[in-house]
């Protein structure tokens, strides 16, 4: 498969996340929603991923709205999935 271009950075596809490199994120994803692309950094880089802890599960995706996520191209979508 083809790499893809996105505002400078390099990614494997579109709408798979991977490892943030040097833009002050944890994850950066090439998020597509029909023909609009847009480069998508999320997560706290600072801060450990505890969603194998139940209750820290549901906190997070009740503080987060992750019923409805939302557009594809915003932060919040990308955080609810990892989560």
């Amino acid at each position: 498969m083809a790499k893809i271009r996105v505002a400078g950075e390099v990614f494997d596809g579109y709408n798979k996340p991977r490892r943030d490199s040097g833009g002050g994120k944890k994850f950066a994803v090439a998020a597509k929603e029909g023909d609009k692309v847009r480069l998508v950094r999320f997560g706290d880089p600072n801060m450990t991923i505890k969603k194998h802890i139940p209750e820290r599960r549901e906190n997070f995706r009740a503080r987060h709205n992750c019923d409805t996520p939302g557009s594809k191209l915003k932060a919040r979508f990308w955080s609810c999935k990892a989560w």
